[in-house]
């Protein structure tokens, strides 16, 4: 059992099957494992698409099977790859109608997603061009922002991520994350992220470990550990990104975690903040 408690806490990335790739917990599972350690709630996300639909689902059978007797929520989001048409607006704001709390751009079929994995850039999703974001991508950011939704960077490049972030900070998003920053895919540099922070304001998810390739895991919680320090804990937010049947399990993941951070000399009530407070904000559920 983990030294702090996660009670409360609320993760924003998470994989769950239904999926192509296997996961450790299906819907259900995850859903039963949050309420066990009393979380309040978890985004589940998916690069086939949405899950906004499967959050209902999970959220029904809470109310009935358990009656109401915990508060735990599960939210849905759409990942905007070929699966979906890409930046399809019309996808995102039907996702949003139906209770999608979150719009991820492009993961698997993002141009810096392929370029990093040596795959063919043929009908990959763009988000810019020429040094400012696509039409349909700014019609989309104008959806997040009218819904009250969190724009995730997904794995667009650093390059396309500073492009995409001033856009949607001029436009006057307020609720927007930048999709771990630290994995290698993503590859945005440590002096990056804090510039990120600094020019924009925006929130940095660092997750608990990160794909290598071949099944490999790298453990990321000393590298967050340092991120904290030097972007400050407002700005950065805890997740998982768990589900992988090479991890622990969700929850045993995310004990680990604040574990860590506890252990390396960051105190509780930014370790409560960085999983309770941003979610709250993020979702909506602070008011």
């Amino acid at each position: 059992m983990s030294k702090i408690s996660l009670k409360g806490v609320i993760d924003m990335h998470v994989h769950s099957n239904p999926d192509l790739r296997k996961r450790a917990y299906d819907d259900i599972e995850l859903m039963e494992a949050g309420i066990r350690v009393g979380a309040r709630g978890i985004v589940i996300k998916t690069h086939q698409g949405t899950t906004m639909d499967r959050a209902y689902l999970c959220n029904r059978h809470n109310e009935i099977v358990h009656s109401g007797d915990n508060d735990f929520t599960m939210f849905g989001s759409i990942t905007l790859n070929q699966v979906v048409g890409g930046i399809n607006p019309v996808a995102a704001e039907t996702a949003l109608k139906l209770g999608a709390k979150v719009v991820w751009l492009p993961t698997q079929s993002a141009r810096g997603h392929r370029e990093k994995m040596g795959q063919s850039l043929d009908g990959c999703v763009e988000v810019t061009r020429d040094g400012k974001v696509l039409p349909e991508v700014k019609t989309v950011l104008q959806l997040v922002k009218d819904y009250g939704a969190v724009l995730g960077t997904g794995h667009i490049s650093p390059g396309e991520c500073f492009v995409v972030v001033e856009e949607a900070r001029n436009m006057g998003l307020e609720k927007v994350v930048v999709t771990h920053p630290e994995w290698w895919v993503v590859g945005m540099s440590v002096e990056d992220q804090v510039r990120m922070v600094k020019d924009y304001d925006v929130i940095l998810e660092r997750c608990y470990a990160q794909n290598m390739g071949g099944g490999k895991y790298k453990s990321n919680l000393p590298d967050n550990v340092e991120i904290i320090k030097l972007c400050g804990y407002r700005n950065v937010m805890v997740s998982t990104d768990g589900g992988q049947v090479e991890n622990p399990h969700w929850e045993l993941a995310l004990g680990e975690y604040l574990d860590y951070l506890a252990d390396h000399g960051i105190p509780e009530d930014q370790i409560y903040y960085m999983t309770h407070t941003i979610q709250e904000r993020l979702l909506g559920l602070d008011q």
